[in-house]
């Protein structure tokens, strides 16, 4: 589990699966560690060489002053390609993640083979905006735990918070957070929120012709499906599949379909 120079900084990333296999990018969204990936990568490791990367700002990856650009962080993992000797990888992104890995595709055109877009965005409305506004706000003033509550209450939906055991789990979860390790830094979250906000790729996404899969929960009320809509009407050649009653991480709602789906797809492509 090394540290590495890529684009200037210190990038923590671990690998999961045989080096052999084809090379898999996975990016994570904001706040979070690239150890998110784990109940996924368990998953895709028997097919692919799976790279798990700290976004800088957060876990063991360098946290520098911001505001970072989300064309930044493209260009964190086009650095860390080229160090690990990748020439081109499919890559997989969720949130934060999807909007890095769009601006791979346009930047670095020829270093990702095909996408997986889960939530993305090609730009922020309004209200958007006012989300990652509160998100700085709560960080800078919630305890670990309150801050956790409200991240979600963001990302999953009523079908989650319907369910006692789920309720149960998302509480032991905030408890976990409340002492946890190595937390984000409020500068390394405000960094990420302002690559978020500020991410404006609809102009672009005409030139992207790497295949791609656009998945989403139609119940999200973080990125909500018209953003998701919005690329899949402007990339040429891409897929659109909803959960009809999931949210924003609707990965971890319907797991084991997820998984399964999206390395079908990624096999195929």
């Amino acid at each position: 589990m090394p540290l590495v120079k890529a684009n200037g900084i210190q990038l923590f990333y671990e690998e999961r699966g045989d080096a052999s296999k084809p090379p898999l990018i996975l990016v994570m969204g904001i706040t979070a560690p690239g150890s998110v990936w784990y109940a996924h990568s368990e998953n895709w490791e028997k097919e692919f060489r799976c790279i798990i990367v700290d976004n800088r700002g957060v876990g063991l990856s360098d946290k520098p002053a911001g505001p970072y650009t989300t064309a930044q962080m493209a260009d964190d993992y086009a650095a860390l390609m080229d160090v690990l000797e990748i020439a081109q990888a499919r890559v997989v992104g969720v949130s934060m993640g999807g909007t890095i890995a769009l601006q791979m595709a346009i930047r670095h055109p020829g270093k990702v083979k095909a996408m997986i877009l889960m939530c993305p965005w090609a730009r922020c409305d309004n209200t958007a905006k006012a989300i990652f506004e509160q998100m700085m706000l709560a960080k800078a003033r919630f305890r670990p735990e309150e801050f956790s509550h409200f991240i979600q209450l963001l990302i999953f939906s009523k079908a989650s918070w319907d369910d006692d055991e789920k309720v149960k789990e998302l509480s032991e979860g905030r408890d976990l957070d409340a002492i946890g390790k190595n937390q984000q830094p409020l500068h390394g979250l405000e960094a990420q929120a302002y690559a978020c906000m500020t991410h404006d790729v609809l102009t672009d996404l005409p030139k992207i012709n790497q295949p791609t899969l656009i998945v989403g929960g139609a119940e999200d009320k973080f990125t909500p499906k018209w953003m998701a809509e919005e690329i899949h009407e402007t990339l040429p050649n891409s897929e659109l599949f909803l959960y009809p009653t999931a949210g924003h991480i609707f990965h971890f709602e319907h797991l084991e379909d997820f998984n399964k789906r999206a390395k079908k797809w990624l096999l195929a492509n």
